[in-house]
């Protein structure tokens, strides 16, 4: 099977469980608890394999490293900006946390950042476009889940809390990561058996997406014209400016500065979504956020970029 009919694939996952969520969100008579044990199937039993196999499997070299710092340096720059963003917006609480996380994460992954690598420089910018995302797992279980239980909870730091969080059978997916570092360190080589890794991520980006069209409103989009529109502000003004600024300093390899460029300008990611309903922060609000900052990429930025894409990226095609 061939990358395009793959990516084609995901697409179709991800289109028609959302339309399917969308359709059936009245009849449930509790979406959001139904939601949620879908999201922790994912995180306690799909998730864990696909983390395992693929840590396991990589090649590590020291001169990658600067990939997954960048990772984090684009989430990193995107929560400041939303933060400095919410002054002038004003939001409190659970809508401010979700607003905060949502100008965190973008979609670097399978389904667009990855992809757009894969586009521009072949399997070359593929490969380099898994190893940027080595820092998201780490963040994502953290930083962005302990930040969504505390907001939730109302509470701050404790070594309880702390406790409480790390053991937890839904953060699998972190010792997932751990276990994969420690098997490539004792130099158990990962067997060379069929292991069905795109059947996996299909399920999972499948149940994602459900639980999304499941919590989301077309209303929410009108209600939150303001931050949506902060959000684009955020995901492709700010980020890619202060990165395509910082990147001139930098002495890398031409294909990992231009992966970094193209992963500048990603939407905003599905987890938002996932955190905000597991964590019961504003789940309307991260499904609005996702939607509108998703459509504003395909129809306005990814154009431009590929109009542009000399002067943006410094590819030619």
């Amino acid at each position: 099977m061939s990358f395009i009919t793959k990516f084609c694939i995901f697409q179709t996952m991800i289109l028609v469980p959302f339309i399917l969520g969308a359709l059936i969100q009245n009849k449930l008579e509790s979406g959001t608890e139904s939601t949620k044990k879908l999201i922790r199937v994912n995180l306690i039993c799909i998730e864990p394999l696909i983390v395992l196999w693929s840590v396991w499997g990589l090649t590590l070299k020291v001169s990658l490293i600067l990939l997954p710092i960048s990772g984090l340096a684009l989430a990193l720059i995107g929560m400041i900006a939303g933060w400095l963003m919410n002054r002038v917006l004003g939001l409190r609480g659970k809508t401010k946390a979700t607003f905060l996380i949502s100008s965190s994460l973008a979609n670097h992954g399978f389904t667009m950042g990855a992809f757009l690598c894969y586009l521009f420089l072949g399997e070359r910018g593929l490969g380099l476009a898994f190893i940027f995302l080595a820092y998201f797992i780490v963040y994502l279980f953290l930083v962005i889940f302990p930040y969504s239980g505390l907001v939730s909870k109302g509470q701050g730091y404790s070594l309880k809390f702390l406790k409480e969080y790390f053991v937890n059978l839904q953060n699998m997916p972190l010792w997932a990561v751990i276990a994969g570092i420690v098997l490539q360190v004792i130099g158990i080589g990962r067997p060379q058996i069929y292991f069905p890794i795109d059947i996996f991520i299909l399920i999972a980006v499948a149940i994602y997406y459900f639980t999304l069209g499941v919590n989301f409103n077309m209303i929410d989009i009108v209600a939150n014209k303001k931050e949506n529109v902060a959000m684009g502000i955020i995901k492709f003004m700010i980020v890619p400016a202060i990165a395509f600024s910082i990147l001139p300093l930098i002495n890398i390899d031409e294909s990992m500065r231009i992966v970094i460029r193209i992963q500048s300008y990603m939407p905003v990611a599905i987890y938002s979504v996932v955190a905000s309903v597991l964590f019961d922060l504003d789940s309307r609000l991260a499904s609005g956020l996702f939607v509108v900052n998703m459509i504003l990429f395909l129809v306005i930025v990814l154009p431009v970029i590929f109009l542009w894409k000399n002067r943006l990226l410094g590819v030619v095609m």
